[in-house]
């Protein structure tokens, strides 16, 4: 099956994923990986580590989890998870590109079975008409594929930098949970 199939190019407040327990999304995603024999990787930014976090307050977590990357400079996207200058120069690191990137940077760096990537606005600031804050993108790479879709945070009332990157977590891990059922 193609990932695309699984993973939506889009996600709004209207979706499935934003709702839900966070901590069981990841405990149904560390469950999974663990019985299957599969690994896990983390390649994050405006998370700050928190989808790293997460899974290893699993117990357990030390059998599926290879690598977590927390890299808030270009430099270090590019450095760490081989993102692209040029894709960093056309599309900003803001942007499906980049995450796309990351996630493929990772699978090649960790070889883990599973590779999550984050990238985006947690504001206060930084925003735009274009990328407001609650801009979010998730890179996804499994079985030799890569994918990344568009959260659209924003969307969220109210919503503050800890609910962004709380809602972030939820729904990679959401998503995730979702492809890997899928996927088998």
């Amino acid at each position: 099956m193609n990932i695309t199939d699984v993973v939506k190019a889009e996600y709004g407040h209207d979706d499935e994923i934003m709702r839900g327990e966070l901590d069981k999304a990841v405990l149904n995603v560390v469950q999974y990986l663990m019985e299957n024999r599969k690994t896990v990787a983390t390649g994050e930014s405006l998370t700050g580590g928190l989808l790293s976090e997460r899974i290893t307050s699993v117990p357990g977590a030390s059998q599926v989890f290879e690598l977590g990357v927390c890299t808030y400079s270009d430099r270090m996207k590019q450095d760490l998870l081989h993102v692209p200058s040029g894709v960093l120069a056309q599309y900003g690191a803001v942007s499906r590109q980049t995450a796309y990137a990351m996630a493929e940077g990772l699978m090649h760096r960790s070889g883990a079975d599973l590779c999550l990537s984050v990238t985006g606005l947690a504001g206060p600031g930084g925003g735009s008409a274009d990328t407001p804050v609650g801009t979010v993108y998730a890179g996804f790479a499994y079985q030799g594929q890569v994918t990344a879709a568009r959260l659209r945070l924003f969307e969220i009332p109210g919503s503050d930098r800890s609910m962004i990157r709380y809602m972030t977590a939820l729904c990679v891990f959401q998503i995730a949970e979702q492809l890997l059922r899928s996927n088998g």
